[in-house]
């Protein structure tokens, strides 16, 4: 058994940032727990310029920020231990790590779950058809290119038209594989206009929106798909390659095995603004908490997360605050954070964190407590499926944290 001051459970960008953060700050060690063979998270393997622009104030890509990220952490003088898996918990804030080199127990003061998310596979999403070779999540796919340098095929179908999927789209670009179409359920594709118009200039197909792959065709090698459209028109699509992106869920196992409590919306742990879970001395940060934000923004989460670490750890005895539960009336899906509370402040880059499943291009909310109207406030930019929609923490700055429930609302 060893003990640590801080035990960070992943070496992705909010792992590190709060670990670069933390070491030499707090007495004693702070540990990183990584379960891959490098620290780095996502970033590691997806090749293409977009990273650090909000934490580093460099616009660099993947692997350069993730390098970046490492060498911080170590340099402050955190421990960064690779190939080491958090399989359970032992105690309050012992957990449980098996690594190449045993089975162990850590003790620690704070843990800090920075674990993040996952894009779901063809398995989760019950598409039927054949098993053939050639389909890939974003993350396979990019491991498969960038570090394993193997073939991918020579035409495919991008599921999904979020962030990640034209990332997707680069690394085929990459691998020599023209992308013959991007399929999107939504009525319009999730990224950012930017993203779409310089994109398509990517692609040797249309983006198929309002329809969805339901289907797959092949016995050794992917064949063809068949999409269908909201109208029930369908078309089949030659193909040997298919690549499911987006569509994010947290790696929560290790928080659920915990007994924190979890948020049904995100499908994470329910955190205050100071991102502290129901756990004492627990914490959760990154897309854990909000599937998905980009890498700078989970990094900022882990810078965020400081403070109430070094609150927590000199006065460890303190109660645990009132709180009021935020809640996302549909179209909105989720919010995160979940709690209002009396010492929380406000979260991380002052935004309260949204998803919907309509799109409203000049949206306004609507927060309210105990019938009572607390704010509303309208956005300049639009709300939209398959990303993250920032709104002011005002409009539940002025929640009463002994009061019922919140609820966010479009208007």
């Amino acid at each position: 058994m060893s003990h640590v001051a801080v035990a960070i459970v992943g070496g992705g960008p909010s792992g590190l940032t709060a670990a670069a953060a933390l070491a030499g700050t707090v007495d004693g060690p702070v540990l990183v727990l990584e379960r891959e063979a490098h620290t780095g998270g996502i970033p590691r393997h997806s090749d293409h310029l977009g990273y650090g622009m909000r934490d580093l104030r460099r616009f660099v890509s993947g692997p350069s920020y993730a390098r970046r990220l490492t060498a911080m952490a170590a340099d402050a003088g955190a421990v960064l231990e690779t190939e080491a898996m958090v399989t359970g918990w032992a105690g309050e804030r012992t957990l449980q790590v098996t690594s190449p080199r045993g089975v162990r127990t850590v003790t620690a003061d704070a843990v800090i779950l920075a674990t993040g998310a996952r894009e779901r596979p063809r398995s989760a999403r019950l598409i039927p058809g054949d098993r053939p070779a050639g389909i890939y999540t974003t993350g396979q796919l990019q491991n498969l290119v960038h570090l394993r340098r193997g073939p991918v095929g020579s035409r495919a179908v991008v599921v999904g038209a979020e962030l990640v999927s034209w990332s997707a789209v680069l690394t085929l670009r990459d691998a020599g594989c023209a992308t013959v179409a991007m399929v999107s359920r939504y009525p319009r594709a999730e990224a950012y206009g930017a993203f779409r118009v310089a994109g398509r200039t990517l692609l040797d197909g249309p983006v198929m929106t309002g329809s969805r792959v339901i289907d797959v065709h092949g016995r050794d090698r992917v064949r063809s798909v068949t999409v269908e459209s909201l109208t029930c028109v369908r078309q089949e699509i030659d193909c040997d390659t298919v690549v499911f992106t987006g569509d994010w869920i947290p790696d929560h196992e290790l928080a659920r095995l915990a007994g924190l409590l979890m948020d049904a919306g995100t499908r994470g742990p329910v955190v205050d603004a100071a991102l502290r879970t129901s756990r004492p001395g627990v914490f959760a940060v990154g897309n854990l908490c909000h599937p998905v934000d980009t890498a700078d923004g989970a990094a900022l989460d882990g810078r965020h997360v400081v403070t109430a670490v070094h609150r927590w750890l000199r006065r460890p005895a303190d109660p645990a605050p009132a709180a009021a539960r935020i809640r996302a009336a549909a179209p909105l899906r989720w919010v995160a954070p979940q709690l209002v509370t009396v010492d929380g402040g406000p979260p991380a880059r002052g935004d309260l964190l949204l998803w919907t499943d309509e799109y409203r291009r000049l949206p306004v909310l609507r927060t309210v407590q105990d019938d009572r109207v607390l704010a509303t406030a309208r956005t300049l930019w639009p709300a939209a499926p398959g990303r993250i929609y920032r709104a002011p923490w005002s409009l539940v700055a002025a929640a009463d944290p002994h009061g019922g429930d919140v609820t966010v609302s479009l208007a």
